[in-house]
């Protein structure tokens, strides 16, 4: 048989062989892209977690447990956010080394400052039980820091801030992120990048207010 007629049918096989591994390419690379990022709480298009709320939005309404010298305290957050500004952050989770080395102290510092420009109450959350936000609080805070415990991190999945740490053996956790609330109203919404310390933190929210 002539090679000449061989030929014809083997390009047009060679060339969907190649347009088939093409189209495999672009779906594997779509996955890596979008899907994996995704199953682990990072956003694709900006290199960070995907948030579910936004400036504008009024606070869902769930139930968080506030940490007083009496004992825990449930609060629901429509109730305890309403008719006045407050200035939140949210931790991983205390005690550990960031929250505890700058995240807490830099809004015990500045808690006067906040305090002049407006803001009404300050109040950390993770998820971590109210006990333990007493402990932390005691430990590293203030009289001038409010702790809201998000143990069952409702608060946190509510707004669309949480994060897999069960890496570290910590399970479900809300992100690093800090809120200016006013009457239940999020102003200002400040959330950092995997790892990083930068627009959560006191004297940033001092430059928003």
């Amino acid at each position: 048989m002539s090679p000449f007629r061989i030929a014809p049918p083997l390009a047009a096989r060679l060339m969907r062989r190649k347009y088939k591994v093409i189209f495999i390419s672009v779906i594997v690379a779509a996955y890596v892209v979008l899907l994996i990022p995704a199953a682990e709480g990072v956003s694709s298009t900006k290199g960070a977690f995907p948030v579910t709320i936004s400036v504008g939005d009024k606070l869902p309404d769930v139930q968080m447990v506030k940490a007083t010298a009496e004992g825990p305290q449930p609060v629901q957050a429509s109730e305890y956010f309403a008719g006045k500004k407050v200035a939140l952050f949210s931790v991983p989770g205390a005690f550990t080394p960031t929250c505890s080395a700058k995240h807490l102290p830099g809004f015990v510092e500045k808690a006067a400052d906040l305090k002049a420009k407006g803001v009404d109450e300050i109040v950390g959350t993770a998820v971590n039980d109210a006990f333990v936000m007493g402990a932390w609080n005691d430990a590293a805070g203030s009289g001038d820091i409010t702790m809201l415990a998000d143990g069952n991190g409702d608060f946190a999945e509510s707004v669309g801030l949480t994060m897999d740490g069960s890496g570290f053996g910590m399970g479900k956790r809300g992100q690093r992120f800090s809120m200016v609330i006013n009457d239940g109203v999020v102003e200002q919404l400040n959330v950092e990048a995997p790892g990083d310390f930068k627009v959560s933190s006191a004297e940033h929210m001092l430059d928003q207010l």
